[in-house]
């Protein structure tokens, strides 16, 4: 069972090889990751836009290979529903809370709109400076 869920703010900060980011990322993906295909969808997408298809395509190939992707049950379609509604965040970043739930990890993200609200999930700040060598310790946003 992975330990860490990604959204897709700590995937796009991997990518752009993030100074103290980057680093933590990839230990937890060594560990074992998961990740909701939605998130990974708001990662092509950005990707595609600022960079094309050819570096987007090699960011899902890369997830595909190395992160648990989870293709979202009407279950957890209706949990990222009822999360979303009781919480100000993206319908995309309930889908990371909810699928950081059901895997029972702890999400890592620098998003704001997941940090700030006291939820059900776990999440870890990774805009607070850490070794980039430790794994990431659990704390509530």
């Amino acid at each position: 069972m992975p330990r860490w869920c990604l959204d897709s703010w700590a995937v796009l900060r991997l990518l752009e090889d993030a100074e103290g980011i980057a680093p933590r990322v990839v230990a937890a993906i060594d560990e074992g990751t998961a990740m909701s295909w939605i998130n990974a969808g708001e990662v092509y997408y950005v990707t595609l836009r600022d960079a094309g298809r050819a570096v987007a395509d090699r960011a899902i190939d890369g997830l595909r290979t190395r992160v648990v992707l989870d293709t979202p049950s009407g279950d957890r379609v209706m949990a990222a529903a009822s999360i979303k509604t009781e919480h100000r965040m993206s319908y995309a970043d309930a889908f990371a809370c909810a699928t950081a739930i059901a895997y029972d990890a702890t999400l890592l993200t620098g998003d704001d709109e997941i940090l700030r609200p006291a939820g059900p999930w776990r999440a870890v700040d990774l805009r607070i400076a850490s070794s980039p060598t430790t794994p990431p310790s659990d704390q509530r946003g």
